[in-house]
């Protein structure tokens, strides 16, 4: 018995919007899409990856729909994604003109180079690279 992978499923405001910014801003590809099930033109989910990691963004009406649970809840809300990346510089400047900067780079105690971005929905991504990498 094993975990395969694990892909979060993040609840975003507006599907296209969010899949711009993670491929325009971060690279990542978009592997498949769901049209919305009830407005012409828009996507409902999406599954992006960028190298081994995937993530799925889905519309937040129909999260919800789907989860009662989640009901109560807004996107972005209390969830970070850690990015450990290469040559973290590059990644810096290729951000700093179309992202939401919420931390420079700066170096932390356990040994990495660290800085910061939001997303369109609120969700925090730490783009990390340790000195050992």
């Amino acid at each position: 018995m094993e975990v395969k992978s694990l892909s979060p499923n993040l609840m975003v405001k507006n599907v296209q919007a969010t899949v711009d910014f993670y491929q325009n801003t971060l690279g990542f590809q978009v592997l498949t899409t769901v049209p919305h099930a009830k407005v012409e033109g828009e996507l409902q989910w999406a599954l992006l990856q960028s190298g081994p990691v995937t993530l799925m963004f889905q519309e937040e009406e129909n999260l919800k729909e789907e989860y009662s649970e989640l009901v109560s809840q807004k996107p972005g809300g209390g969830l970070t994604l850690y990015m450990a990346v290469s040559d973290l510089s590059a990644w810096y400047e290729k951000v700093k003109g179309t992202a939401h900067i919420i931390q420079e780079p700066h170096q932390t105690f356990y040994g990495a180079t660290e800085f910061a971005i939001q997303d369109p929905n609120g969700y925090i991504l730490t783009l990390s690279e340790h000195s050992n990498d």
